[in-house]
């Protein structure tokens, strides 16, 4: 009875089963999402030519790949094909920032 109260004890260790407050079994997962993609800056790089990157491409096998908006236009096809999820954000390119004006008071 020993050796079976031992045992127990020792598959349960290396199990991801938890008791909780109430005496119930309770099966932990690990997630493993992908957390959701912060902006671009200016030091997110191209993986093909080192251009500021506006593309993040979370790929199905885990990695993560950046792109400039012409690589990116360029192997779409293929991204497609191995993306699991894909930040977009080259519409920026399209947009003017604010300036402040040249006059002064």
């Amino acid at each position: 009875m020993l050796a079976l109260a031992a045992a127990t004890a020792a598959s349960e260790e290396d199990s991801d089963l938890h008791s909780n407050t109430q005496g119930l079994t309770e099966r932990h997962h690990v997630n493993t999402a992908f957390a959701p993609s912060p902006q671009f800056t200016a030091l997110d790089r191209c993986d093909r030519c080192g251009a500021q990157a506006y593309v993040r491409v979370q790929l199905i096998s885990g990695g993560e790949l950046l792109f400039c908006a012409h690589h990116a236009r360029e192997h779409a096809d293929k991204i497609q094909e191995v993306a699991a999820r894909v930040h977009d954000e080259t519409g920026q390119l399209a947009s003017t920032p604010a300036i402040a004006p040249d006059t002064e008071d």
